[in-house]
């Protein structure tokens, strides 16, 4: 693309030349570098930067009666030209459409998560029939098709089981790693994948009626309902019109000087009180990205800022994401432990399940070579049947014959027991008597205990966990963590609505989260918070802040910083008012005149600036 191009199509692009345009007049206009010129260069900065601001004010006052900053620039830009202070009125127009560049720079960026969430829609499905297989659009599926669904396809709406096992990878809709085994007559969603074996399901649910699209409506409407930010000169500006006037009119009633009751409204100008936001929140962005934390908005920052509220999600947020195993339990005492895990890291060598892979895994962690089993057989939803050393093996609760489970009462207190610690459980059977028991869970991020412990210092009132896991795996993680709100067996419509009951509490809640599964959660928080690397598309778009280094520690520094930069803005806004009342003060006694004047906004705007600067070097 072109300069021209880009200039013809792109505002933002188009506005920051005419402002860059406007500075250098400007340089030219002061210096008189250019005493050729057949009218003051400053009346070219008034033309590009000033008029948008008088037409934009002119608009907003008509139409809708509303009062903004731009107004009070409006008057003092038309004040300073009748006065033949071309100087004056170009500088106000300048600074103002800096201003503008900047808040253009951090204001919000369009989330592209509906169509991230449209493109993980399945597109095709295969329908079953009397007269055979046909491969339509999803689209096209009617409540109550018989549909066949293969290994690793998603499944393309939502449906019941009519024949078949397998294992299914929710992760999509809860954001838990270990997949669901399911049965004839149990759910199935839409954009979930079938892991093993071929299935036969029955449409429940199509179209916009699906669990997907539901989650994609969430997002949408939970984007539509957000109130816009309104900028804090905006928020003044009603206050400061009537008081700039009428002081301008007081010095003119006072002295009958034209040029000071100007110079008042040049001063009143909120050319500081304009830049206080966007630098600041410039220089947190900046600091942030420097620690891996992508602030996608200027809004975010003053969002978080106000937060007493943190949701966050279980899985990939708390947890690494990874199962691993816990421990391997023996019953048989007179089997060798080395020997037992090796035959069993050798009975899953070839299973493709994220269970069989942690066993593997496990084996392979401690040195203990896996060969590869005589038979194996896969029962989806089931677990493995395999012969290893001339051993029969059987590993997972549907496996084991209900007769060899019973003989073995100490397996079955065990195995509660380990259930009741938040843990996946597979007993192992060997030659038609309980070996072992074997636990596996996700891993928790070593930094989540110090993390929760942090935060709770910042003054948060509420740090939730929101988490599609039971109860009992929940309560296990949360208690040894030192979290105490809990919510389990949360889907993804469960979780946004819970941050909307939060949030219509009086509440500001920020949502942590990682997975496509908490994005409607995301999106309807507050301020939504991803952990980016890991965190999928849908999420780290949806999301306003993104923990690029996976690293939760990092949330205390973000709400700190955030903090720091909305106390940061209200001082330069303080400091901005006391110097204009200042210098009207000295506007009214003659001291300043409109060029002077304009320069002393130069001064407050240099100060607002390096002040908001301080917050690169801010550390936690």
């Amino acid at each position: 693309m072109t300069f021209i191009d880009k200039f013809k199509k792109e505002d933002g692009f188009r506005i920051l030349c005419l402002t860059v345009l406007s500075g250098i007049v400007l340089i030219i206009s002061f210096f008189k570098l250019i005493p050729q010129l057949p009218f003051d260069a400053a009346w070219i900065a008034i033309l590009v930067s000033g008029v948008p601001i008088i037409i934009g004010a002119a608009r907003g006052l008509i139409t809708e009666f509303d009062v903004t900053a731009d107004l009070l620039v409006a008057i003092a830009l038309i004040a300073a030209l009748v006065i033949g202070q071309y100087f004056a009125a170009g500088e106000v127009a300048f600074i103002m459409q800096l201003g503008t560049v900047l808040e253009d720079v951090t204001a919000d960026k369009s989330h592209k998560s509906l169509q991230s969430l449209i493109n993980l829609t399945p597109q095709k499905a295969c329908l079953h029939t009397a007269a055979g297989n046909k491969e339509i659009l999803a689209s096209k599926v009617k409540k109550g098709n018989i549909l066949l669904v293969r290994p690793g396809e998603a499944i393309p709406v939502d449906g019941r089981i009519l024949k078949g096992n397998t294992s299914v990878d929710q992760s999509i809709m809860t954001g838990e790693s270990v997949p669901v085994d399911k049965t004839a007559g149990e759910e199935v969603y839409q954009g979930t994948i079938n892991q093993q074996g071929v299935i036969e399901i029955k449409a429940t649910n199509a179209g916009n009626n699906s669990s997907l699209k539901k989650m994609i409506n969430l997002v949408r409407q939970a984007e539509e309902n957000k109130a816009p930010i309104v900028r804090i000169a905006d928020k003044w500006a009603r206050i400061l019109v009537p008081i700039a006037l009428g002081c301008s009119i007081l010095i003119f009633f006072l002295t009958k000087n034209i040029y000071r009751a100007v110079t008042a409204l040049v001063v009143f100008c909120p050319c500081s009180l304009v830049l206080a936001t966007p630098t600041a929140i410039m220089a947190a962005i900046g600091n942030a990205t420097k620690k891996g934390i992508l602030i996608k908005s200027g809004s975010a920052v003053e969002t978080a800022a106000k937060l007493d509220t943190l949701v966050m999600d279980k899985t990939g947020t708390l947890t690494c994401g990874k199962l691993q195993v816990k421990d391997i339990i023996m019953l048989n005492h007179d089997l060798d432990k080395t020997y037992f895990i090796k035959l069993i890291a050798s009975a899953e060598k070839f299973s493709e399940h994220p269970l069989g892979k942690a066993i593997f895994t496990y084996s392979q962690n401690y040195g203990i070579a896996a060969e590869d089993p005589e038979s194996f057989t896969m029962q989806a939803g089931k677990g493995i049947l395999a012969i290893v050393d001339g051993h029969k093996l059987s590993i997972g609760m549907k496996t084991i014959d209900k007769k060899i489970m019973e003989s073995s009462p100490d397996a079955a207190k065990l195995i509660e027991k380990i259930q009741n610690q938040g843990k996946t459980v597979l007993p192992a059977a060997l030659d038609g008597k309980i070996a072992g028991i074997i636990s596996i869970a996700d891993t928790l991020r070593l930094e989540s205990k110090s993390t929760i412990s942090r935060l709770k210092k910042t003054g948060l009132s509420h740090i939730i966990m929101l988490t599609g896991d039971n109860e009992a795996v929940a309560n296990s993680i949360g208690q040894s963590i030192g979290m105490t709100d809990i919510f389990a067996s949360q889907l993804p419509g469960d979780k946004a609505s819970t941050v909307k009951e939060l949030t219509k509490s009086g509440h500001f809640v920020g949502m942590l989260g990682d997975g496509v599964n908490d994005a409607p959660a995301l999106a309807t928080a507050s301020v939504g918070i991803v952990m980016g690397a890991i965190g999928s598309d849908v999420a780290i778009e949806a999301a306003d802040i993104a923990l690029m280094s996976d690293d939760i520690g990092k949330l205390p520094f973000l709400i700190n910083l955030c903090r720091k930069t909305r106390g940061r803005i209200i001082f330069n806004i303080v400091i901005s008012m006391c110097l204009n009342f200042f210098a009207i003060i000295l506007a009214g006694l003659g001291i300043l005149n409109p060029v002077t004047a304009a320069l002393v906004h130069n001064c407050g705007s240099v100060f607002v600036v390096t002040n908001s600067a301080l917050l690169l070097a801010y550390r936690e």
